[in-house]
């Protein structure tokens, strides 16, 4: 996989403050294949290097996290952010709250180092998740990962895509969908009576001392 992902680590930064802004309907359990990323207002889902900091003091609905634990059946990521996580293995996903098997996707599997129950796939992305969702016996699989997704987008293998916006402007990092030259895929939302409505969201700067409003 060409771009870093980071499938250990996408909501182990989640705070327990309540989130004042509404959210989606709660997940749930179909045998469903989720594109499932934490972004920046601004489209990343990862900082330079795969760094996560800016998630620090984001917060999410009470029990956001314990939702997804309990309706994913496995997690399939990609190869470039798991080892920007050495130390990492499947207990770290969802900060711990989720047990189940972690496939990691990757060109090379003979120099990628064990993890407790991980296992490393050499093949294509669609025989992946198929592998993935067979191990799932039933509940979703989660893609971690903006290569692999795009990939699954492309031959129509993406049932969902789960994203919680962030109130930050990275500028620069690793984007969840990035095609140059390509066509715009279309999209409808899945909450409300308008799927095609635009999402507003509104937001004010903070000032980087204090944390707190410039106005």
């Amino acid at each position: 996989m060409e771009n870093p992902e980071n499938p250990q680590h996408s909501h182990s930064h989640a705070h327990p403050q309540t989130a004042s802004v509404a959210d989606m309907a709660p997940q749930t359990a179909a045998g469903k294949v989720l594109w499932h990323f934490t972004m920046s207002l601004d489209g990343f889902v990862a900082g330079p290097g795969h760094t996560m900091d800016w998630m620090t003091g984001v917060s999410f609905r009470p029990g956001l996290v314990e939702e997804y634990a309990a309706t994913t059946g496995a997690v399939l990521g990609g190869r470039n952010g798991w080892d920007a996580f050495p130390d990492a293995d499947a207990d770290a996903v969802y900060g711990g709250a989720w047990k189940g098997p972690l496939f990691v996707l990757t060109h090379h599997p003979e120099d990628a180092p064990p993890a407790t129950g991980v296992t490393f796939l050499s093949c294509d992305a669609a025989e992946a998740v198929r592998i993935a969702l067979e191990a799932a016996d039933g509940k979703n699989v989660e893609v971690f990962s903006p290569t692999i997704g795009r990939q699954l987008l492309e031959r129509g293998l993406i049932d969902e895509i789960d994203l919680h916006i962030a109130p930050v402007l990275l500028g620069d990092g690793i984007r969840l969908f990035d095609q140059p030259g390509g066509a715009p895929v279309r999209l409808e939302h899945l909450d409300g009576t308008d799927r095609t409505a635009a999402v507003n969201v509104r937001c004010r700067p903070l000032t980087a001392d204090t944390g707190h409003s410039v106005r």
